[in-house]
């Protein structure tokens, strides 16, 4: 199981390490449960100074731009990221879909520049209120990882992640229910099996959208939901 934890724009350096620093045993007590956290770019070095080097909790980044270098003010780059040491990078966030106006093209090219550098994207798709009253979930969903995965050697797909988050579950307090999220991530297994192959089956595909500890169990105990996105845990960490 993975749990990642997007923190969007909240904690600054300071911040970020002291609470990097209460979490980064949780992996210790949480054996079978791999952690990402994506804290904002000014704060990725501070969260993995804070976790420290003898932690299984990884730092990703919230997004990258997919050049490795050149005239795009206010980017970063997988290889800087890299030499940051951060392990990977959320692509196709719905925020980013919505608010900078990322394409499925724009998306596929941030994936591949992640797995250029050797580094684990979380790839994020989902679907509108609209969308889903509309019965248009399934196939928007699909698209959304065709576009992504397109031409992309299984080898290569082993290395990602996919994180369904509906949008109009997200930080709304409505969320999906355990049958209707696992029917939506069976269908993106599906839709990985037409273009991967078997690995599809290796993939890990995690549920996101106003989870938290009362519903989490309940959603994570369905057969298709590899992990949770943004959850809530009691006790040591928010991730909202």
């Amino acid at each position: 199981m993975l749990i990642a934890g997007n923190w969007k724009m909240t904690k600054g350096a300071h911040q970020a390490r002291e609470f990097a620093a209460q979490i980064r045993r949780l992996p210790e007590r949480l054996p079978s449960v791999d952690v990402v956290v994506c804290p904002p770019y000014v704060a990725l070095e501070a969260t993995i100074q804070g976790l420290g080097a003898d932690t299984r909790a990884r730092v990703y980044a919230q997004s990258v731009h997919w050049e490795l270098e050149g005239a795009f003010t206010g980017e970063v780059s997988a290889p800087m990221l890299l030499e940051l040491g951060v392990a990977g990078a959320l692509v196709g966030h719905s925020e980013r879909r919505e608010l900078m106006g990322e394409t499925d093209e724009i998306v596929a090219k941030k994936l591949r520049a992640v797995l250029a550098a050797d580094m684990h994207p979380i790839l994020c798709v989902g679907e509108s209120l609209e969308q889903r009253e509309g019965g248009e979930t399934d196939e928007f969903v699909a698209s959304q990882v065709r576009a992504g995965f397109a031409s992309l050697p299984a080898d290569k797909a082993a290395q990602c992640v996919v994180a369904y988050e509906p949008i109009w579950a997200i930080g709304t307090g409505r969320n999906a229910t355990p049958d209707d999220a696992n029917a939506t991530i069976g269908v993106i297994r599906a839709t990985l099996r037409d273009l991967v192959g078997g690995t599809a089956d290796e993939l890990r595909i995690l549920y996101g959208g106003s989870m938290k500890p009362g519903n989490a169990a309940d959603l994570m105990a369905m057969p298709e939901i590899d992990g949770p996105v943004s959850v809530r845990p009691p006790t040591c960490w928010s991730l909202s």
